[in-house]
């Protein structure tokens, strides 16, 4: 892997930052997480992604003929660095850009394609993930939100837990179970549904995260069209498996830990520094976030030499947790009580440290997959 940068990949960087600088000032050096929570959050980022969209920046990676222009996965890593440093303003188009839009190339109808993938490009849509349940999250092949078939219809019955993305949301990407007699890993298929269809109904989970930040999903006779199926029926496990390599690894979480440590270190000042307790911890931070960025960048190496099926990214997503959580910690231990006040810079890293072993993968199910895929371990 060549560690450094050609001179179009620092060229875009620079003219990227430039232009989050000038239409987010101040957001840099604030680098608190942003939720799209209220229709004034939704519009302020519909308009932020349009003007992504027209420079071609948005989704620079894709394909032409969905709204990119062909770069390599470098371009997308970029674009989420430094929108991360600035608090990831784009809400789920994050997740939309990285892992649902190549779901629907992989395995979308042409007109599915048509439909999704032009409005994702352009930063006009918004969605919700619907996959864990209370009895399916860690282990989400458990899953029992059915889909029975009724002519051109499903019919779906089920809930679903712990879904963000909720109070912006038109979309809803859900697993549900069509083959009940099926195997573990068969019988589930994707369901690609609006939010507002009749029967669905949106709970906010109370959390210490952020207001809304959570949400359980209820399906009761929820009718939706088999062409609004994902891939073949039964078949859905694979492409959420394939696809669930780049949501792991497509929020540059490490750009925003290491933007908090330095803030950190700038507001402890030499004195503390100069303990060599917490010099230690700093120095120990430092080397997780390193590690998490490197390990990322090892994942979309083999993504722009095109090269599939390895377990890189269970290593990359288990390192951006560590280096998250180290340092927030260290945010509370440099700080104290201070750190604790609501809504002050460590309080707010802390808050957001709690979810970074939960979303995209459970921090204790990647450790798994490494024992078994990496490591060769049995199970047991």
């Amino acid at each position: 892997m060549e560690f450094d940068w050609t001179a179009a990949e620092s060229a875009y960087r620079e003219q990227l930052r430039a232009f989050l600088t000038e239409e987010r000032p101040g957001w840099r050096e604030d680098p608190r997480h942003r939720r799209v929570l209220t229709a004034e959050d939704k519009a302020n980022v519909v308009d932020l992604t349009r003007k992504l969209a027209a420079r071609k920046w948005l989704t620079s990676a894709w394909p032409e003929e969905y709204g990119g222009t062909g770069q390599t996965a470098w371009q997308s890593a970029i674009l989420s660095e430094e929108m991360w440093s600035i608090g990831e303003p784009r809400g789920s188009q994050y997740m939309n850009v990285n892992w649902i839009g190549p779901a629907i190339m992989l395995a979308g109808t042409p007109q599915q394609k048509d439909f999704f993938l032009n409005q994702i490009s352009r930063g006009e849509v918004f969605w919700a993930q619907g996959f864990s349940e209370p009895d399916a999250g860690s282990d989400l092949a458990s899953l029992k939100t059915s889909a029975v078939r009724d002519g051109d219809e499903y019919v779906v019955n089920g809930q679903k837990i712990w879904t963000s993305h909720t109070p912006s949301a038109e979309w809803i990407f859900v697993l549900v179970r069509t083959d009940p007699h099926a195997e573990k890993h068969h019988g589930i298929s994707i369901l690609l549904i609006p939010i507002d269809t009749p029967g669905i109904e949106v709970r906010k989970i109370p959390d210490i995260v952020g207001e809304g930040a959570f949400a359980e999903v209820f399906f009761t006779d929820v009718r939706v069209p088999v062409a609004n199926r994902l891939g073949a029926e039964n078949e859905g496990w694979g492409i959420v498996r394939q696809t669930l390599q780049f949501e792991r690894v497509g929020a540059a979480r490490w750009e925003r830990a290491q933007l908090v440590l330095d803030r950190l270190a700038a507001l402890a000042g030499d004195q503390a520094l100069e303990d060599t307790d917490v010099s230690r911890r700093f120095g120990e931070a430092q080397a997780l976030v390193d590690a998490a960025r490197w390990t990322t960048y090892e994942v979309v190496d083999e993504r722009a030499k095109k090269i599939s099926g390895t377990a890189t990214a269970y290593p990359a997503r288990v390192a951006m947790v560590r280096a998250e959580r180290a340092v927030a910690e260290l945010g509370i231990d440099v700080f104290g009580g201070a750190a604790l006040v609501e809504d002050s810079f460590a309080d707010n890293a802390f808050r957001d440290a709690l979810v970074a072993g939960v979303a995209g993968g459970t921090y204790e199910v990647q450790l798994n997959l490494i024992a078994g895929l990496v490591l060769g371990l049995p199970r047991h």
